[in-house]
């Protein structure tokens, strides 16, 4: 297969907001069309084919097995484009970003669309295995004193509805009571986790003030902006917040050092250099190369401490140090994973055993990293997070006009995926 430059032309996405409130009663796939409209409207893409359309969702239902192509059909996309539903936990739409720009790369197609949505006021509800095998056995059978035994057999406990649930089947815990292991481990307090909170939501409200996410963020159900953004939040304010998965006196992940529950979705438009030339799209940014890892975190590793592999692996791919970027984007599922990620890029002891490295990474320019805000502040609707990212990303380096960008995304089974992005000189 041949390989050419795949090219960031634009991103959109709906307002994130607390989940159960503004998108109460909305679906996954109405945020995910909504989002998926916006970026053709953007992009000026109604009535045409894009080679293809990669998107996702982790609170997803079995009516929504075929996420992607309902939501094109839902669009003013030409109908002939096809589409495939893809999950990688967290790493969802940069997964998704990362197939079609694969596809793109090897000539296979020209333009393609990734994204993501999730929503926790869609959750699917699940019948109990027990009613749902006594369904099933009452259908098959015909006679009647075998339908009455089986409706006969039926409980209370059978109608109890399963809520799909943040946490590890392996392990039955949730990703705050994994990290809350992993930062007891590299020995970070809740003081410096809400330092990082803090300047999460105060780079994404200067970037709102500045902006920066007018061309980002679309209008939707009456809002023009994410509501989790709290720019007149304190570290004293922080401080008080009460731990929200340890509660032996020890724990110090709060509501406000972590992403919230969040609705929304996002996508991005890539395209070949070829075709930005001849239907005169913007390239904003080059999509370089991207990795993905995971851990055994059954065994002990940290759930979320795979981005430090995969970040590894692709710096010795490109043959670059973690210092040769302008921006770094870590997502900031909690202000401690992030914090547990910089220590262990730093150890001595830990890249030589876990990265396989002579000496540490080392460190990384704090002024850098997640300049416009973090998932902390604007939210994580799980899924959306990586197009989100990638989309603000490829903006902030066209701006700037030269230099490099990492995305580092943890995920749940402890999986991680990172990528490169570059600027293109104007």
């Amino acid at each position: 297969m041949q390989t050419r430059p795949v090219y960031i032309a634009g991103g959109a996405r709906i307002p994130f907001v607390k989940s159960m409130t503004h998108y109460k009663h909305l679906s996954t796939q109405t945020l995910m069309t909504a989002a998926l409209q916006a970026l053709v409207n953007k992009m000026q893409l109604t009535g045409k084919i894009v080679g293809d359309v990669g998107l996702g969702a982790i609170m997803n239902s079995s009516v929504n097995w075929n996420l992607a192509r309902e939501c094109v059909l839902g669009t003013t996309l030409d109908p002939h484009t096809p589409a495939f539903t893809l999950q990688r936990a967290c790493g969802t739409s940069l997964e998704t970003t990362l197939q079609i720009a694969l596809k793109i790369a090897n000539e296979q197609i020209d333009c393609g669309i990734a994204g993501g949505v999730d929503t926790n006021s869609d959750l699917p509800m699940m019948l109990q295995r027990s009613l749902a095998l006594k369904l099933l056995d009452l259908h098959q059978q015909k006679k009647f004193w075998s339908k009455l035994k089986i409706v006969a057999s039926l409980k209370f406990a059978d109608f109890k509805p399963q809520l799909p649930a943040v946490v590890e089947p392996r392990t039955h815990l949730s990703m705050g009571e994994h990290c809350e292991k992993m930062v007891k481990e590299w020995q970070i307090s809740q003081q410096v986790q809400d330092e990082l909170a803090l300047q999460s939501h105060l780079h994404s409200a200067k970037a709102y003030f500045e902006g920066f996410y007018n061309d980002l963020v679309f209008e939707y159900q009456g809002l023009k902006q994410d509501t989790l953004v709290r720019s007149d939040t304190t570290l004293e304010k922080l401080a008080r917040l009460k731990p929200a998965f340890d509660f032996s006196g020890k724990g110090t992940l709060t509501a406000g050092n972590s992403s919230p529950l969040t609705d929304g979705a996002a996508a991005v438009f890539l395209v070949s250099k070829e075709l930005a030339q001849q239907a005169g799209y913007p390239l904003l940014a080059r999509f370089v190369d991207a990795q993905v890892s995971a851990v055994d975190f059954v065994e002990g590793e940290g759930l979320l401490m795979a981005p430090t592999i995969a970040v590894s692996e692709l710096l010795k791919r490109n043959h670059l140090t973690l210092q040769d970027f302008d921006f770094y984007e870590i997502h900031e599922a909690f202000a401690g994973q992030v914090l547990s990620t910089l220590k262990a890029w730093e150890s001595q002891e830990y890249c030589q055993r876990v990265l396989n490295r002579d000496k540490p990474l080392g460190t990384i320019d704090r002024s850098k990293l997640n300049v416009k805000g973090g998932s902390v502040a604007l939210g994580h609707p799980f899924a959306a997070t990586g197009a989100r990212i990638v989309a603000s990303l490829a903006k902030i380096l066209h701006e700037n006009g030269r230099g490099r960008g990492l995305i580092s995304i943890c995920t749940g089974g402890g999986m991680g995926v990172a990528a490169i992005l570059e600027a293109v000189p104007r």
